[in-house]
């Protein structure tokens, strides 16, 4: 017996183009172009909804870009900013499920069927999820919600920027028969117009067809095309993901300039992130804290140590040492972060090797 998928499609908004928004604010409410030098042979990476007005879109060549906006605002990509704000965003989908799928650096499919979270409705975690990445990294995403991976993804388009939408199981037939060929996803230009060639036009136009004439004119996609006319879609949301880290961040509403504060934070932070590797059965023999400035400049301290990090109660002795030739202290801490790494498999350790490795410290 097959339980009924409740998938959640993030979709950041105009992603890169946010970052650099949020990071410089000199750049908030303009048009911004993430991208190629406008006087070479670059593309555009994404702009800014205000950039979006005068007709620029991703993959629009710099050049076109510039004669659309002349006062638009050129940036070059920053990939480990947005890497940065994607895993902190990874990472809040983790804390609701593990069948999270990654797209890419902006996007991701979650199945929340077996989510206790928010009395287990597949919308109140994907509101809760949106206001976490708000309140942690500034910025906005839309959601979409269905019963599949197809509708999912096109609910969150319906409604940027900020969006969400539900589509239920009742509505999905109907909300596929009326929807316009071209706004599938899966159906590219050169499919759309192929369709229209032969008088697809939405999805009811192409539920009119078997499954052996879409064979016929598109070979193994067919069937693809034969279910979602249908509303149908039984792809699962596929995790991918082999722990190689596990940890928890904050960003806090007012700056911390502290430093006992700071400990005491880590502590907490410390105490959740372990409780989350003991969950998968695993120990963990490097930590990582991580630190923002409150002007976004970031750095980060490790510490590998022999012995598995089991039962720490007190590690207060490992922070003063990490924090060690930091400016924690001199200048105001805006987010802290601590990881875990270098796992084993907490149940092939022998009872000897579970020991607290902070009493030394």
């Amino acid at each position: 017996m097959s339980t009924v998928r409740k998938i959640i499609h993030i979709d950041m908004n105009a992603f890169f183009a946010a970052v650099e928004q949020r990071d410089f604010p000199e750049y908030r409410n303009k048009p911004l172009i993430v991208g190629g030098n406008p006087f070479s042979r670059g593309v555009v990476a994404t702009c800014s909804y205000e950039a979006r007005i005068y007709g620029i879109h991703s993959a629009m060549s710099t050049t076109r870009a510039y004669r659309l906006c002349p006062q638009a605002i050129f940036v070059k990509p920053r990939f480990d900013a947005y890497r940065e704000a994607s895993q902190a965003i990874r990472q809040i989908f983790f804390d609701y499920t593990d069948l999270v799928e990654p797209l890419s650096l902006d996007e991701a499919y979650l199945d929340v069927a077996e989510s206790e979270s928010n009395n287990a409705s597949a919308t109140l975690i994907a509101k809760a999820i949106k206001a976490r990445i708000k309140q942690q990294t500034q910025l906005t995403a839309s959601a979409g919600i269905s019963y599949n991976k197809f509708l999912a993804k096109i609910a969150s388009d319906l409604d940027k920027p900020d969006g969400l939408y539900l589509i239920t199981p009742k509505q999905g037939a109907e909300f596929v028969g009326q929807l316009p060929i071209h706004k599938f996803h899966g159906v590219g230009k050169a499919t759309a117009l192929k369709m229209n060639d032969l008088g697809i036009q939405t999805g009811k136009d192409l539920k009119m067809l078997s499954l052996e004439d879409l064979r016929q004119h598109f070979g193994k996609s067919g069937l693809y095309y034969y279910n979602i006319a249908r509303g149908i879609d039984n792809r699962p949301v596929v995790n991918y993901r082999k722990s190689q880290s596990i940890g928890v961040e904050t960003t806090y509403q007012q700056d911390i300039s502290s430093i006992q504060v700071v400990l005491e934070q880590l502590q907490q932070l410390f105490d959740k992130a372990l409780g989350k590797v003991m969950e998968k059965q695993l120990s963990a023999h490097t930590v990582t804290v991580k630190i923002k400035y409150h002007d976004f400049v970031q750095i980060t301290r490790s510490r590998t140590l022999l012995q598995t990090i089991i039962a720490a109660t007190n590690i207060a002795g490992l922070f003063n040492v990490l924090l060690k030739n930091t400016d924690v202290g001199r200048r105001d801490v805006r987010l802290l972060g601590i990881t875990l790494s270098s796992f084993e498999d907490r149940t092939a350790l022998s009872p000897v090797e579970q020991v607290d490795l902070f009493e030394s410290i």
